[in-house]
């Protein structure tokens, strides 16, 4: 059986070794996002009018601004904006195309996010969140979808890259314990798997650094690898498996069938009564916090209203910040995602992006998260060196028995 195991666990290794390096590598970046974005693009974050020796002015409020730059850019739609920024900050929208009444068809835009002044409603930069470049303004966002997609392109509607990374996830689930079985060969020397021949160096320390290094962060790999099954195949694979065992609320991305985008229509229902109505259902529910930002989905005709604080949309802290859904035709509410509510699956499903990112712990979970991610490509590496190296060792095994055996010839043992 262990024989068997060990094969799985090279060839499941190999498979996912490269999307591994690539997510722990990116992973390791993208914990700080936000931070590295900002240093690199100052111009999609440091507001102009606010810029030393400019005329202090009022500043607008997301809801204003987001009609304003509506009004100056009618073939646009502001589909995510913030009630309020921090001040000196930018005041960033996301954006979609508007239908062209004469085409049918949404017009072509070559950005989908825009960095706007608080006080002047000015759009201060533009860019196509996610797109393949490494240019500064598109680094951290590139680097941020080639995390959990790879820039694969969708084929007939079905989105390629997150099928992938998701069956990568479940195979590195299933390898964790297969892992951690090989780790463990005699339970009398259990001490060596967890002790790293730093002294030795070469192939011994490799070895350690991938099974002992694997072992002392088992639990924390195997949430990561559970996590990305359920952001990247929450609907296909963790919903149906929660399913067995708990309930789980229904919202409607989960209830309503998705427009393909010449078929959206307008919202009947404005940004600012889908806030009212979103302060109002948080009332009733006894929810604290202010409305902190709202979002559009054009594709499922919803409104999302979120409670946070000025500078607390990333969530950092528990399990996120609540979300009220509303109707964008009717105003009528349907349901929410209110962190540590629900069924115990509920709860699960909530858990799993601040899990993945750390920020369930705030700042220590981000450096932690961070560190684990450069290790997933640390063992990534050391797993295909120590494949490569007993590879090797097989091949000169054979030509050494090639060369012992008379009358024999390389090809004759290839056919063995």
């Amino acid at each position: 059986m262990r024989a068997l195991f060990v094969i799985i666990h090279r060839w499941f290794g190999l498979a996912a070794a490269v999307f591994l390096f690539i997510s722990g590598a990116t992973g390791a970046v993208i914990s700080w996002d936000h931070e590295l974005d900002a240093w690199l693009n100052p111009q999609l974050f440091e507001a102009r009018s606010a810029a030393p020796g400019a005329s202090a002015q009022p500043v607008l409020d997301g809801l204003t601004l987001a009609n304003r730059v509506e009004q100056a850019e009618p073939k646009l739609r502001v589909t995510y904006v913030l009630t309020q920024e921090e001040p000196g900050h930018t005041m960033n929208m996301m954006i979609e195309p508007r239908l062209d009444p004469a085409t049918g068809k949404p017009y072509v835009l070559d950005f989908n996010q825009i960095a706007v002044d608080p006080v002047t409603a000015e759009i201060q930069g533009r860019r196509m969140w996610g797109a393949i470049s490494l240019s500064r303004e598109n680094l951290l966002p590139f680097l941020y979808k080639l995390h959990y997609t790879m820039h694969l392109p969708d084929i007939r509607g079905i989105e390629t890259g997150i099928w992938l990374m998701g069956i990568v996830g479940i195979v590195w689930a299933l390898d964790c314990f297969i892992a951690l079985y090989l780790s463990f060969p005699n339970w009398r020397s259990w001490r060596k798997s967890l002790a790293f021949r730093w002294r030795d160096g070469g192939h011994k320390l490799n070895f350690d650094l991938h099974r002992s290094g694997g072992v002392w962060v088992w639990a924390l790999l195997l949430i990561l690898a559970v996590t990305s099954i359920s952001m990247n195949l929450e609907r296909q694979v963790m919903r149906p498996i929660l399913q067995t065992m708990s309930t789980l609320s229904t919202g409607p991305f989960e209830t309503r069938t998705p427009l393909a985008p010449e078929k959206v229509v307008e919202p009947r229902v404005s940004r600012e009564q889908a806030v009212q109505l979103g302060v109002e259902e948080a009332r009733r529910r006894g929810l604290a916090g202010p409305v902190g930002g709202v979002f559009y989905s054009s594709m499922f005709g919803v409104y999302g209203v979120g409670l946070f604080e000025p500078g607390n949309d990333h969530g950092d802290g528990g399990l996120g910040n609540a979300w009220l859904y509303f109707d964008a035709a009717t105003g009528a509410a349907e349901g929410g995602r209110v962190p540590g509510t629900g069924s115990a699956g509920d709860i699960f499903l909530q858990a799993q992006f601040p899990l993945h990112s750390g920020r369930i712990l705030g700042l220590p979970g981000r450096i932690l998260i961070s560190i684990m991610g450069a290790l997933v490509a640390m063992l990534s590496v050391t797993g295909v060196i120590i494949w490569v190296r007993k590879r090797r060792a097989r091949l000169q095994q054979r030509q050494r028995l090639v060369g012992s055996t008379p009358g024999a010839s390389p090809e004759a043992w290839s056919r063995r």
